[in-house]
């Protein structure tokens, strides 16, 4: 057997047995039952593969390359949602989390061959140099762009403040590049908007959850109060298509409209897994009215945001069954940049309801998606049949 080989095999095993050892500390330390002897055997056929793979795949394989997609393999069987990340998708995760990032501001998608900016960011270094939704990116730095590229486009384009990237872009049918120079700058991912979509009736639409999240949220409400010029009498929450995020941020959100009572509780195998997330006192919107849009591509935080308002009765659900992703995901930093994205806890809606795999039936389904008008006749209805009873109420009977 060729040396390389060996040492791989040696490699693997010793993994394997310090594993065994370290359980075997374990449980002495504890003074419990013996565990259950290891799969040697598919140690074994571990190793076996390996050296296989080593001497007869039709091309060179590096040794670090196939220890590291065994670990991804192994992670990946878990579930859909553990995975093993490397630096780029590890830095990916950080930025989604964190709500902002230096690059240039613009979204692109790979369209015909091509990639091409969906949006411009308002305010953005890429706004700021006149780049337009539609234009075409052809190169970065000279570097030629196609539609397998994205990924190592977006990398390209990410960078320190104050650096300048040079963006080729065709625009309109001229098939001659516009090389724009673009200053990086401090990006913020916005996942709020909010307006006035009737005279007292707010609208704040949520995209996803990050670190800003929260905050955001609270200040969409401030606005609407003062663009309304009064307190509001109602506001439809939007979290269709949105995937989740952070979930603290999804608490927060949550806790905006909720006085007291539980938000949301965890069950796992650690300590750190078992948790339960309550209310503070206060609602922003004094309890008015609220209509929750929901549907198969709401996941996640969202669906907590979502559950957390119907078990209460703070808010009618209105649109189609949510995704049913009860489960919640611990980054886990690694030496060397990398990470692992493990899932550590199922989590269960105030009325103890775990909504892996089953998501939440809205209270009211709609076979369409649901749009203003829908939301915006239920929060009147619901506004109309609260006031006789506030009424009641100051009259003390």
């Amino acid at each position: 057997m060729p040396t390389k080989v060996r040492q791989l095999l040696l490699v693997a095993i010793g993994i394997l047995a310090g594993f065994a050892l370290g359980t075997a500390r374990g449980v002495f330390a504890q003074k419990a039952a013996a565990p259950a002897a290891l799969p040697w055997s598919d140690a074994r056929q571990f190793a076996d593969v390996l050296a296989r793979v080593k001497q007869e795949y039709v091309a060179p394989v590096d040794d670090h390359d196939l220890l590291q997609a065994a670990i991804g393999g192994m992670v990946s069987s878990l579930d859909p949602y553990s995975e093993y990340l490397d630096q780029r998708q590890y830095a990916e995760v950080q930025l989604d989390s964190a709500g902002e990032y230096s690059g240039v501001g613009i979204e692109t998608s790979a369209e015909d061959g091509q990639v091409v900016i969906v949006s411009v960011f308002a305010g953005s270094p890429a706004a700021i140099a006149g780049l337009r939704a539609g234009d075409v990116i052809s190169s970065v730095d000279g570097n030629r762009v196609t539609n397998a590229s994205v990924a190592q486009t977006i990398d390209r384009l990410r960078g320190k403040p104050g650096t300048t990237v040079r963006i080729g872009i065709l625009r309109g049918s001229n098939d001659r590049p516009l090389e724009v120079a673009v200053v990086r700058g401090r990006v913020e991912l916005h996942s709020v908007r909010a307006k006035i979509v009737a005279p007292g009736y707010g609208y704040v639409g949520i995209a996803e959850f990050s670190d800003t999240t929260a905050s955001e949220v609270k200040t969409a409400l401030q606005s609407l109060r003062r663009d309304n010029g009064a307190p509001l009498k109602g506001l439809i929450l939007d979290l269709r298509d949105n995937p989740g995020g952070v979930l603290e941020a999804a608490v927060a959100v949550a806790d905006d409209f909720i006085d007291s009572g539980i938000i949301v509780s965890a069950k796992g195998r650690t300590p750190d897994a078992n948790f339960e997330m309550d209310a503070t006192p206060g609602d922003d919107l004094d309890g008015a009215p609220i209509v929750v849009l929901v549907d198969g591509g709401s996941a996640s935080a969202a669906e907590i945001v979502a559950g957390a308002l119907k078990d209460h009765g703070r808010a009618t659900l209105m649109g189609g069954r949510t995704f049913g992703k009860g489960s919640v995901q611990t980054v886990m930093p690694l030496p060397g940049g990398r990470a692992l994205k493990l899932t550590t806890s199922l989590y269960y809606t105030p009325s103890g309801v775990s909504i892996n795999h089953t998501g939440i039936v809205p209270d009211i389904e709609l076979k369409a998606d649901p749009h203003f008008e829908h939301a915006l006749k239920e929060l009147r209805l619901l506004g109309a049949a609260r006031r006789p009873a506030l009424s009641a109420a100051a009259r003390g009977t």
